[in-house]
């Protein structure tokens, strides 16, 4: 009985712990809400994460876009007026970390996924329109990429704010789901 109680309690202080030894987190530079831009301001996605003329993906908004509406503060938090004091005032680009970097090897068109499969952007980055603050970047420290990559956890749920994953049997699972069939080129470098 003691072995049995000492292999669950070391189970249980590895799931707990394993994730804090492999990933170390930092905050986003800015204090943003996607839910102030979307309700207050009735931005869409597709108003500051454009596709560029030759249809390539622009991924994060360029501080150009931001200082567009924000060259003097519009509301009055703190968050607003510290990001102008910071970045937009000396033309300085905020060091955003990118929840959705693919790896090296993987190719993918956003363009292709969302005007001609007609996804939403929920689908894949979850339900960021109605975030109030940005959440911790969190880096795996062996492979370098980001814990989104992952997704879900088997503990997490969507209602705890966790986002779909990235991994290449989501993408093989949607394009299995909507009939459709591609050689590993079509994605892979």
């Amino acid at each position: 009985m003691p072995f049995l109680a000492g292999a669950l309690a070391a189970l249980g202080a590895g799931w707990v712990g394993f994730p804090h030894a492999i990933y170390k987190s930092r905050p986003q530079p800015v204090d943003f809400s996607h839910k102030v831009h979307a309700e207050k301001a009735g931005t869409k996605c597709e108003d500051c994460h454009a596709f560029r003329e030759d249809g390539t993906f622009a991924g994060i908004p360029s501080l150009s876009t931001c200082a567009a509406c924000h060259a003097a503060p519009m509301g009055t938090t703190a968050a607003e007026k510290n990001f102008i004091d910071a970045y937009v005032t000396p033309n300085r680009e905020p060091d955003w970390a990118s929840y959705a970097q693919q790896p090296e090897n993987v190719f993918f068109s956003h363009i292709t996924h969302v005007k001609l499969g007609q996804l939403k952007c929920e689908q894949c980055h979850g339900d960021q329109g109605a975030s109030d603050k940005l959440r911790p970047y969190q880096v795996d420290r062996i492979s370098g990429y980001s814990r989104d990559i992952w997704g879900r956890t088997l503990f997490q749920s969507k209602a705890a704010g966790a986002v779909p994953g990235m991994k290449m049997d989501d993408c093989v699972d949607c394009h299995r789901k909507q009939g459709l069939s591609h050689s590993c080129l079509d994605c892979h470098k």
